[in-house]
């Protein structure tokens, strides 16, 4: 018999069986399509042996007057700065706490901070200052102190406890020496809980009004974070928190600050950078009082002065109430215009110049979003994933629902074995887009996990959609630089960024620069195997109204590699009946390399489908055609 080549379709099709899928893909990992062909996606190598305290929810990338690049990184804990290859602690500290005294014992590196009331919990972070020692009795420096911040590590009214990086040398102080103490600002948990609330439950209800609701009442959202830059200033916004900047001309071991004219509660911010205004989204009606945050109020500054929100004759500040939602959502900046999506509509925002300053005018609805940082803009669309599920687009014109061929996978929990997504977990997806690759890429947790572990990704430029259980909690594209980043939270992670007495309670994030080789590869080069697989629906005897009626028998087949590094495996599973598990045909799975020119089989089954992968490091592949000798080998 001749040889048959096979097509198949670019892009994954999860929302049929994979029987029905004939001549098309339906599951993979770590691939990608490029021209409407399947190959490895690229790797990735950490940037810095320095991780961070917390799961990161926002990076940003910006560069100062001179072109020097830096990558802001919020976390559930606190901001930082990966520059000139390290990370630095740009975490903002709240109002300093005064009149500490301090308790040592010999031996021991345990130090109790006495203060009255002072507010501060286990596991917060506090930075020391002005601190003195006394005459005798310590072994212990005012520098011990200061140096570096620490983790409280117990906590009472009056008292806290930390760790010092040596032991007590001397005989040990009581209640002596003084100091002054600031925490830093608190971000938020590292997932979204269900809690209990005053005021939640119904008005003589089943739980009465005052009383704690059901834990299902309430939603606590992640910890989260707003990056932008103002010019050459980073603006950072805690999520339902205050504004904080930073300015490369302070130097890397400055901390961020707060703006004392800012609002001081705000969904997040966004700088519309063509007409130089600074807008803060769900914000407070009366400016600081936190009180009086309304989650569907928008506040923009004076043009050129962030720091002046008072509308007045002579200035361009001023405000907005939106109508349709109830809260807020997510914003993004395109050409000439800011995208706002609330939890049920979508609305543009666009510079218009006085005396008005701004219009805005509603552009969809029962579209909201499902996340802050579901939402990107590129190549002049926004693109977001839908509160309720599915994808959205808009275009200039109109909101759109995507087509997506794998929606049902993403959205909906099928078996116990294939679990679709966690809605308790909604806040944490982020979008980040690779415009190396035309793609947009969704990070999500699926049902049952609490934590970031699978993706979908869309090919904007080709319409294909595919899944992955790449796991990243913030991801930004190149941008200025030669490659995306992007971050990964180990929940039992030790931070190694300098904080004494430091433990993995919260977990550590690692940053990765991405599309670089083929592996994934620590700051050493030790290699980890990224292993990618694709694999295809059923296909039959290739025969007009066949319909599955003849076995396939296949004697050999042709490998077609665009691109294959190392070895590749491709296997011919096999079937009688749809219905029945898959099993790979006796000679295989097959190992190809470059110089494999063809393969010897002895497939026979009435359903064949084709997988391909790799399983060690340094491999890497992009497939093209699937050529066979395929015939027909008796009925059943």
């Amino acid at each position: 018999m001749p040889l048959i080549r096979i097509p198949f379709k670019g892009g994954f099709n999860k929302q049929i069986t994979k029987s029905e899928a004939s001549n098309q893909w339906t599951d993979g990992d770590f691939v990608r399509f490029r021209y409407g062909e399947p190959e490895k996606i690229g790797g990735w190598q950490q940037a810095v042996a320095t991780t961070m305290p917390g799961v990161a929810r926002a990076t940003h990338i910006w560069t100062d007057k001179d072109g020097t690049e830096y990558i802001a990184i919020g976390t559930s804990k606190g901001l930082f700065l990966f520059y000139g290859g390290g990370i630095y602690d740009i975490s903002p500290l709240e109002t300093a706490i005064t009149g500490l005294t301090f308790t040592s014992t010999n031996g021991s590196a345990t130090v109790t901070v006495n203060k009255t009331s002072h507010n501060l919990t286990a596991g917060e972070y506090v930075v020391f200052s002005s601190v003195t020692m006394p005459g005798s009795g310590t072994g212990f420096t005012a520098a011990n102190f200061t140096d570096n911040p620490f983790q409280i590590i117990t906590a009472t009214t009056n008292s806290f406890t930390i760790t010092m990086p040596s032991n007590e040398s001397s005989s040990g102080m009581t209640a002596a020496g003084s100091g002054t103490v600031q925490s830093y600002f608190p971000v938020g948990a590292a997932t979204q809980t269900l809690g209990f609330g005053w005021g939640t439950g119904t008005w003589s209800g089943s739980t009465g009004w005052g009383s704690a609701t059901a834990a299902s009442a309430t939603s606590l959202e992640p910890g989260n974070w707003s990056l932008d830059n103002y010019g050459t200033i980073l603006i950072a916004t805690i999520k339902n928190g205050g504004t904080f900047e930073w300015n490369p001309t302070d130097g890397v071991t400055t901390r961020a600050t707060a703006v004392t004219t800012n609002p001081t509660a705000s969904v997040m911010t966004i700088v519309s950078d063509t007409d130089r205004h600074l807008i803060h989204l769900g914000t407070e009606t009366t400016i600081g009082s936190i009180n009086t945050q309304d989650k569907m109020f928008i506040r923009f500054s004076d043009q050129e002065d962030r720091t002046d929100y008072v509308p007045v004759s002579t200035n361009t500040a001023g405000t907005f109430q939106l109508d349709s939602g109830s809260k807020i959502v997510s914003a993004a900046r395109g050409k000439d215009y800011i995208f706002v999506v609330t939890d049920t509509s979508a609305y543009i925002m666009q510079f218009v110049g006085p005396p008005f300053t701004f219009s805005i005018r509603q552009v969809g609805s029962n579209c909201g979003a499902m996340s802050q940082h579901s939402l990107v803009h590129v190549d002049g669309i926004m693109y977001w994933m839908g509160k309720s599920g599915g994808f959205y687009a808009y275009d200039g014109g109109s909101v759109k629902k995507l087509t997506c061929s794998v929606e049902d996978f993403v959205f909906t929990t099928q078996t116990s074995d294939d679990l679709g997504f966690n809605f308790g977990q909604s806040e944490q997806v982020f979008a980040g887009y690779n415009t190396l690759f035309t793609e947009i890429n969704w990070f999500y947790c699926k049902d049952g996990s609490t934590q970031i572990d699978r993706c979908v990704t869309l090919n904007y430029r080709e319409g294909l959609w595919t899944t992955s259980s790449l796991a990243r909690t913030a991801y930004s594209d190149k941008y200025v630089l030669d490659n995306p980043y992007a971050t990964e939270y180990s929940a039992s992670g030790l931070p190694s960024v300098s904080i004494n007495g430091i433990t993995n309670e919260f977990g550590a994030a690692t940053l990765y620069k991405h599309e670089t080789g083929n592996n994934q590869l620590d700051t050493v080069g030790n290699k980890t195997a990224i292993n990618a697989f694709i694999e295809s629906g059923d296909f039959e005897m290739p025969m007009e109204g066949s319909a599955g009626e003849f076995f396939v028998k296949i004697r050999r087949f042709i490998p077609d590699f665009g691109k294959l590094d190392g070895n590749a495996q491709i296997t011919i599973n096999l079937k009688d009946f749809p219905s029945e598990t898959e099993a790979s045909s006796p000679l295989g799975p097959f190992t190809v390399t470059s110089s494999t020119k063809k393969v010897d089989t002895r497939a026979r089954g009435r359903l064949a489908s084709l997988k391909i992968e790799n399983t060690s490091t340094d491999e890497s592949w992009r497939f093209g055609a699937f050529r066979a000798d395929v015939q027909p080998d008796g009925r059943r």
